[in-house]
């Protein structure tokens, strides 16, 4: 669950969504992730170390250069926590859609 709050933690920051959505496209370096967002290098990296930090990327090493790369299976615990909540409230529209088909039926959560 740590992580969970860790990664929506990062999710939370527009320029961490801007990094991993171009992350999505390949690998990366800090200079090549810094100009389209405006903001200075070294603040972009304070974005990427906690992007690693909470597994959703990581450090490939070319040469001297250091890109990143996006981590796909760093996002997989958020999303069987997200598709839990999925169920739960597909679930709870399936009860509400047949109550509302048919209001005369009582239905129980056992």
């Amino acid at each position: 669950m740590k992580n969970l709050v860790a990664q929506f933690s990062a999710l939370a920051d527009p320029h961490r969504r801007t990094i991993l959505t171009r992350l999505a496209r390949g690998e990366a370096t800090v200079s090549e992730l810094q100009s389209p967002l405006g903001i200075s290098q070294p603040a972009v990296s304070r974005h990427l170390r906690l992007l690693e930090k909470a597994g959703l990327i990581e450090q490939s090493r070319a040469a001297q250069a250091r890109p990143r790369r996006l981590k796909p299976e760093g996002l997989e615990a958020t999303r069987n926590w997200l598709d839990e909540l999925r169920n739960l409230w597909n679930d709870s529209f399936d009860r509400l859609d047949a109550f509302l088909a048919d209001p005369t039926t009582e239905t129980r959560d056992d």
